[in-house]
């Protein structure tokens, strides 16, 4: 062994942050002059906003409305709020077990919802709270999930890795699981995973029965730089995620600006529907927090480096500049936007709170897709059984 060790190839070793993408959440430039902001006006995205691999790149110039800005603020406001609500009553003691936070992410998930139809289908891993909302939950189903209550959007049983809705497919546990099933549900389907999960081979074997089979599926890497303590430069040979799709196309993108986001997504959305078999897109993000909750996510990076990108590349702040320096809202419009999705998260905490915990006889429920239960279910030991 100790032979074979001096021979083992030196690791290449990447500067942080050492991307070709632009990943300013705050670069897009208004190309005219707003004179009714009833109607939509033309922006202009920074020229390194994205990168493509087999395909061409989006168009620069985006059509963005007012109401729709303020909207996305907003959303991405009350996202941020709840993740945080989350941290703390994980901090209390409250939420146990496994709970992965998405702030700093949140012009992926937002971006994602407004850049695609309500008929769409998304499936993602763990870190699946905003997305869960965005496809059609609750706030309070996703906080009363996580304390485990009868409230919660699978009734308090999935927890935090398993939240559903009828178009969003899970919060999935097992890393890189949700590619395949994504792939076998896509009808214009959005299939997530992370950095960490690239080099998952059911990742691979997903990518090429979608190639084969012409399937509109767009398979996404949110690549916030670091899978689990890894950095994506230590565990992955290839860290361009958007080029290894081999045969299939693929598009990198500023995944802290929510305008760059939301284009790309329309981008892919038109790609896939009109025909031309899957995409692979890659989302440059950044997660402030830790993996998880368990994780103070500061071993294996400096607090120098999260700082940084909270006080230059802030998605949120991103888009209140936008919206201040193009004359679409005032500060103190916008802290009232700020208030009321603090508001609403606070009240929506209070409810989860106040929802029961679930009882014995839920065990046997969920288990079946209704109406296709057995006569009879077998429980802990022989002679316990439930009759449906």
């Amino acid at each position: 062994m100790a032979s074979l060790a001096r021979f083992r190839p030196a690791v290449r070793r990447i500067p942080a942050f050492a991307r070709a993408i632009q990943t300013s959440a705050d670069t897009t430039q208004l190309q005219e002059t707003i004179e009714d902001h009833s109607k939509p006006f033309t922006v202009k995205l920074h020229e390194e906003s994205f990168r493509a691999y087999q395909c061409e790149t989006p168009s620069l110039e985006v059509e963005v409305k007012k109401d729709e800005l303020l909207k996305m603020y907003k959303d991405m406001q009350t996202m941020r709020r709840m993740e945080m609500a989350a941290d703390a009553l994980y901090k209390a003691k409250l939420i146990r077990g496994f709970c992965h936070l998405a702030i700093g992410q949140e012009a992926v998930s937002v971006g994602l919802e407004y850049g695609i139809k309500p008929e769409d289908r998304v499936i993602t891993a763990y870190r699946c709270h905003p997305f869960a909302v965005m496809r059609g939950g609750t706030i309070k189903g996703v906080i009363a999930e996580l304390l485990g209550r009868q409230d919660g959007m699978s009734h308090g049983k999935g927890g935090s890795m398993h939240i559903f809705t009828p178009s969003f497919f899970g919060g999935n546990g097992i890393v890189g699981a949700q590619v395949p099933v994504g792939a076998g549900i896509a009808t214009a389907t959005f299939a997530l995973y992370g950095d960490g999960a690239s080099n998952q081979g059911q990742v691979f074997e997903a990518f090429n029965m979608a190639k084969l089979w012409g399937l509109p599926a767009v398979f996404v890497c949110e690549n916030n730089k670091y899978g689990m303590g890894t950095s994506a430069e230590r565990s992955s040979s290839n860290t361009e995620y958007f080029t290894r799709g081999d045969k299939i196309p693929g598009l990198q993108v500023n995944g802290m600006d929510i305008i760059a986001s939301r284009h790309a997504v329309q981008y892919a959305r038109k790609w896939v529907t009109e025909g031309n078999g899957p995409l692979l897109m890659e989302f440059v993000t950044y997660r402030y927090g830790g993996h998880s909750m368990s994780d103070p996510g500061t071993t294996y990076r400096t607090r120098e480096e999260v700082q940084r990108m909270r006080s230059t590349q802030d998605p949120i702040r991103g888009l209140q500049r936008y919206i201040e320096e193009w004359g679409l809202a005032s500060e103190q419009e916008l802290k009232q936007l700020d208030k009321d999705a603090k508001a609403e998260v606070d009240q929506a905490v209070e409810e989860a709170k106040q929802s029961p915990e679930p009882v014995a006889k839920d065990l046997w429920t969920d288990i079946y897709y209704k109406g296709t239960e057995p006569a009879s279910m077998r429980g802990r030991e022989r002679e316990e059984v439930h009759y449906y």
